[in-house]
């Protein structure tokens, strides 16, 4: 399965900073229900880790549990070792991409101008995450991109919300977004799992009329 694969599972991936393992595994399984099934536990917390390693047990087979905020060798390293099937970067340096030819683990490295991504595809890369979307332009930037980069494929994250994930996920060159909006703060502190499944199929029933065919 490679990135592409993994990010056709679902039109949303959510990004996940787990502060709490007590709650990361029904957290997860309360998108689970809802239709996610590709998860970005994002290595910005000492739990994010173990967090993965939770995951793996605990959600169904069907689930894919990716690594985000891999901005290091020994990053990718920890993450694999730690179960992680997917990883996910901000960015690109040579000392990442060399790590992540050596792993062959399925990557989806951040970019964020036209440089970036010939720079990345130089390096065998196609699929790319772009990030901070909506800060660097967004649904034009990408549209700008289709021409020069034909083949290349997208998930923007950043910025990404319940209001504008449909007109993403309209452009030809995405694949998926990422993005938090499912998992409120209030909701996970109230253990209210129902209503982030609620979150998590309303994501999915207002981005399905943006899917385009398989790429």
């Amino acid at each position: 399965m490679d990135v592409r694969d993994i990010l056709a599972l679902s039109p949303v991936v959510p990004v996940m900073v787990v502060h709490d393992l007590g709650s990361i595994a029904d957290a997860a399984m309360a998108l689970f229900a809802g239709g996610i099934r590709a998860f970005e536990i994002t290595l910005r917390t000492p739990q994010a880790l173990q967090a993965i390693s939770v995951l793996r047990q605990a959600l169904p087979d069907e689930a894919i549990i990716g690594a985000g905020t891999i901005t290091q060798p020994e990053h990718l390293q920890a993450a694999v070792q730690a179960g992680a099937q997917f990883g996910v970067s901000p960015g690109l340096t040579p000392a990442l991409a060399e790590a992540i030819r050596s792993q062959a683990l399925p990557f989806l490295p951040g970019v964020a101008s036209a440089s970036e991504v010939m720079q990345a595809t130089n390096w065998g890369f196609d699929t790319f995450k772009l990030f901070p979307a909506a800060a660097i332009g967004g649904v034009p930037l990408l549209q700008s991109f289709s021409g020069p980069f034909a083949q290349a494929r997208f998930c923007p994250t950043g910025g990404i919300n319940a209001g504008n994930a449909a007109e993403y996920l309209a452009l030809n060159n995405v694949l998926a977004v990422g993005g938090s909006w499912m998992l409120p703060a209030d909701k996970i502190a109230q253990g209210d799992w129902q209503g982030i499944t609620a979150l998590a199929q309303t994501a999915l029933a207002q981005t399905a009329c943006a899917l385009k065919p398989a790429h």
